[in-house]
């Protein structure tokens, strides 16, 4: 949508000169707002300065373009889900262990919305579009590593392993982002749609 046919975000009072890493921070944080709301499309440099209440050239000392700006928070996302998959992966026994490590991902998306469509469900012509990070990458590669460990036991149904890691990868993001990006949806409770996808998932996927 174009910017100029959607809400411009209020303008904020001009601020005064913040250290340099604080005012980083807030023109991340603004962004990161406008961007989830309306897109790259729908985003300008000039409407992320207002919601910080600083001047365009104030923004460029900070950060060269939108896309270094939409690049930095896809960065952050993905280092943040890299990080609760670390800390959340355990062993995988049974089906309910492999649902547990899955959620982890559909909770981090929910919890954070507009992280995920930075990261997930951008839209625009990036200048250098991010297809997947480093932590990206990283990211899929702990549930990669999860399904070979499963295959490797001989618990998984499918007789690969990549094919599996990305069929998972593929069904989990499509349960979250739609319910992000379409909460009108008549769902039915979300816990339970949740965990019912999740089950089916894990007996898909588990001997």
């Amino acid at each position: 949508m174009s910017p100029d046919l959607v809400k411009r975000p209020a303008r904020s009072a001009p601020k005064p000169r913040g250290q340099g890493a604080e005012r980083r921070e807030e023109i991340l944080a603004a962004a990161l707002k406008l961007l989830g709301r309306y897109g790259l499309y729908g985003v300008t440099t000039r409407m992320i300065a207002q919601a910080v209440g600083i001047s365009q050239p104030s923004l460029y000392a900070h950060f060269a373009s939108k896309d270094a700006i939409a690049a930095e928070l896809h960065a952050r996302a993905f280092l943040e889900l890299e990080a609760r998959l670390t800390a959340g992966m355990v062993e995988v026994n049974s089906p309910a262990d492999l649902a547990r490590a899955l959620r982890i991902y559909i909770d981090f998306g929910l919890e954070n919305p507009d992280a995920y469509r930075v990261a997930f469900m951008i839209e625009g012509p990036m200048a250098s579009p991010p297809d997947l990070s480093n932590s990206g990458r990283t990211c899929f590669g702990l549930l990669r590593q999860c399904v070979r460990d499963l295959h490797g036991r001989g618990l998984a149904r499918d007789d690969d392993p990549e094919r599996l890691a990305q069929s998972l990868w593929a069904s989990l993001h499509g349960l979250t982002s739609l319910l992000i990006a379409r909460p009108a949806f008549p769902w039915v409770d979300r816990a339970r749609l949740i965990t019912g996808h999740l089950d089916l998932l894990t007996r898909a996927a588990m001997r």
